[in-house]
């Protein structure tokens, strides 16, 4: 299945609605689709599944669609960094090897709800910022609430998959974890999300490695960027909802996001092949991320607000 979040035309709200053959079906009870999560067996989302066809508030198709993030307010966002190769190649480029912590424990920070976007939402620079930055990553949703979960087990715990952009500020990034602490401001102007949340078994059939046989790849202004695979990932899915829900919980609705995959940010191609070759975005640039079979980020670079004074 796959779920998607739209305004409607005919009353102007949100509403949920099932994708099918290139039409959104709405739902005329669910306008927030965290109410088809948490009963743990997807009983929920099967049942609306089927009152979305046979009954639907109304059919839209996508082409004229208005898209918001599947889950526009996800109670919390973590963010980690589970692709080996992005982080040997950024770690050489700088000219030292990998931290061994990260092979010990997978490496996350919470990032900002209140900064979700749409798949076609204009993204604003951060302010003060002049080294703007895509991160081409996945995202899992936790469909049922849990702790302490059990790698084994932990899988069974998802809802489903979107695409996610962690857009950041790496010179801001970069000053502020000086500090050792952050990142903060470096990271929490804008999340983007992709149209879907596409359930897991859509992609059961790529089953390959640690996740999924899926090109993930980034162009910007027409240009192929970053082009990486799903399947590559070191630290699975199940790992990190494991490790996230240690001494807390879980809930339905929390976004835990793959962090980039290799060769899927400017900042590590540039610190390999030159800026010249792999410049930071500006305003005016368009940038588009994808990952096969889950879906599509494709937005504008604009100019974001001046930066205000402290002292």
């Amino acid at each position: 299945m796959r779920w998607s979040t739209y305004l409607s035309p005919t009353d102007g709200r949100e509403h949920v609605a099932l994708s099918r053959d290139g039409r959104l079906h709405g739902l005329r009870d669910v306008t927030n689709l965290l109410e088809l999560l948490g009963d743990g067996f997807g009983e929920r989302m099967a049942k609306a599944a089927e009152r979305a066809l046979q009954d639907p508030f109304e059919v839209v198709e996508e082409a004229g669609a208005q898209f918001l993030a599947p889950i526009p307010a996800p109670p919390s966002i973590r963010d980690f960094m589970a692709f080996e190769e992005h982080v040997k190649t950024s770690s050489e480029a700088l000219g030292h090897g990998v931290n061994p912590v990260w092979y010990e424990i997978p490496l996350f920070y919470f990032t900002n709800p209140a900064a979700v976007h749409g798949p076609h939402d204009d993204v604003a620079v951060s302010p003060g910022s002049a080294r703007f930055d895509y991160e081409l990553e996945i995202a899992a949703v936790v469909g049922r609430a849990g702790s302490d979960l059990d790698p084994a087990q932990a899988e069974s715990h998802i809802a489903g998959y979107m695409v996610l952009c962690d857009w950041s500020a790496r010179d801001l990034q970069e000053q502020e974890m000086r500090g050792l602490l952050g990142p903060a401001k470096g990271k929490d102007g804008a999340t983007s999300f992709s149209r879907y949340l596409v359930t897991p078994d859509e992609l059961e059939p790529y089953r390959a490695g640690n996740a999924y046989d899926l090109a993930m790849t980034a162009q910007v202004n027409g240009t192929q960027y970053s082009r990486g695979t799903f399947s590559t990932i070191y630290w699975s899915f199940a790992e990190l909802l494991a490790y996230a829900s240690r001494g807390t919980t879980l809930r339905p609705g929390d976004v835990v996001g793959s962090g980039t995959v290799g060769t899927g940010c400017i900042l590590e191609l540039s610190r390999v092949h030159g800026e010249e070759a792999f410049p930071w975005l500006r305003p005016g640039d368009r940038v588009r991320l994808e990952v096969e079979h889950v879906g599509v980020i494709d937005v504008g670079v604009v100019p974001g607000p001046a930066v205000v004074p402290l002292r």
